[in-house]
């Protein structure tokens, strides 16, 4: 019954971010054509915010089955708390963030959400060792030290991965997802127009490492009491 519930709200939270990045497409579409190619004030979104929108509802909609689908081609069990994180996570990313604005309304949305991100893809890390280790075919089992050292590893790759996506994106629709410029199209130089691509990596790292040093204490307290088993 326990298992049922988990399965259901699962079920329920990946139908409501669908639906919602669904109309958060068709809004972003009409209001791209709509919508001045120049700012008129600082309350009116310009087609390149809309097409950022429109961009990130897509990506999103498209990346919401991709952890379904490596369960299915694999067949590595994925917990479902990861998809209910990994669900809520792209619902405050995409639509509380690009459509809802929250990234210039709330202090720090985007920081919080590249800890969070990072510290996922760390916790997804240790389950792909994990999953590594108890595979038959697999004669080497990798100790605590480099688990940790390989979810780390692994967290920080995604995250430098997404940078390369929006420095890309950025040069080829003139987004600014990198923030390089200011909202009145003043572009920063120096370490300015590097400080928000460094504070992700950073954020990155750091809630990756957390995330692996309590995996790494959990997966010693596990060793030693196999050891006094033995």
């Amino acid at each position: 019954m326990k298992k049922l519930r988990r399965w259901d709200a699962k079920t329920i939270i990946a139908c409501i971010l669908f639906v919602t990045l669904a109309v958060s497409i068709i809004y972003s579409a009409v209001s791209l054509a709509l919508a001045p190619s120049e700012p008129v004030d600082e309350a009116t979104r310009t087609r390149s915010d809309y097409a950022l929108m429109l961009l990130q509802c897509c990506l999103g909609l498209v990346v919401m089955f991709v952890p379904s689908i490596l369960q299915k081609k694999w067949t590595w069990p994925i917990p479902d708390y990861m998809y209910i994180m990994y669900f809520v996570f792209l619902y405050c990313a995409i639509y509380l963030g690009e459509v809802r604005n929250f990234f210039y309304l709330v202090p720090h949305w985007d920081t919080w959400l590249h800890i969070s991100s990072g510290g996922m893809l760390g916790a997804l890390g240790f389950i792909v060792v994990q999953q590594l280790n108890e595979f038959e075919g697999v004669s080497v089992r990798l100790g605590p030290i480099f688990v940790c050292l390989f979810a780390l590893c692994f967290a920080v790759t995604v995250g430098v991965i997404w940078e390369v996506y929006e420095f890309t994106f950025d040069g080829l629709l003139g987004l600014n997802m990198q923030k390089f410029r200011l909202e009145d199209g003043t572009q920063l130089v120096g370490r300015a127009a590097l400080q928000d691509t460094m504070e992700d990596l950073m954020v990155d790292f750091a809630g990756a490492f957390v995330v692996c040093f309590i995996g790494y204490i959990g997966a010693r307290r596990r060793l030693a009491r196999a050891a006094k088993k033995d």
